[in-house]
């Protein structure tokens, strides 16, 4: 697969995203051109207050884990990446514990931290609780995702593109965040750790090695 390919799979893995929240908007506009009654514009004025919230919140979330936020070789901060995917699980129904001490982290550790995120938001189809843990040592960053809830589905296509990365597999937009993340592993001459498929609960760990500077 060729840069330009992976780079269409993630616009439309975006474009998917974006297409409910921005035909929301489209519908409700349309809408509120037709009503006359005060009740329901009021309505409809809610219903394009929540769909614009929805998309201003993943573009936020994208522009950190698939975009290029802060330039090359830059540190971001944490809460910003809090924020982000905090906002893009509010209409999952999931609980975000986040255990990141660290103000900043490298941007491809954030990167790499929200793309199994959102891999592990998307398999809770019926909610549950999200964790989300960074450690920095001397030895390098661990991060940890860990994922629980009712009904718990990873696709074992998914599983499989961040065990093995593409291998000659044709990509598809569902897998472009599961291919990115296990490039940026791979980057770093690390791979991503899963549990097991019947563990009931799914857990993706990474240990990357030390940035130079970033130790003390």
């Amino acid at each position: 697969m060729t840069d330009t390919d992976f780079a269409s799979l993630l616009c439309s893995r975006l474009c998917h995203d974006l297409l409910s929240p921005v035909g929301a908007l489209n519908n409700g506009l349309e809408l509120l051109a037709d009503e006359d009654d005060p009740a329901m514009r009021d309505q409809v004025l809610e219903l394009l207050a929540d769909s614009a919230r929805a998309t201003a919140e993943k573009l936020k979330f994208f522009r950190l884990a698939f975009g290029a936020a802060g330039g090359y070789g830059a540190m971001i901060e944490t809460d910003e990446a809090k924020q982000a995917l905090a906002g893009v699980l509010a209409e999952k129904k999931v609980d975000l514990g986040w255990m990141v001490a660290d103000a900043k982290l490298p941007k491809d550790a954030v990167k790499l931290l929200l793309n199994l995120s959102l891999i592990a938001g998307d398999a809770l189809v019926r909610g549950g609780r999200l964790d989300v843990g960074a450690e920095r040592g001397e030895g390098g960053i661990e991060l940890a995702v860990r994922a629980e809830g009712p009904r718990l589905l990873l696709d074992p296509n998914l599983r499989a593109m961040l065990v093995d990365g593409p291998a000659g597999k044709e990509g598809e937009a569902r897998t472009a965040a599961a291919q990115l993340a296990h490039a940026l592993a791979a980057s770093s001459d690390s791979s991503i750790r899963l549990s097991d498929p019947d563990d009931g609960l799914l857990v993706m760990g990474v240990s990357l090695p030390q940035p130079d500077g970033m130790i003390g």
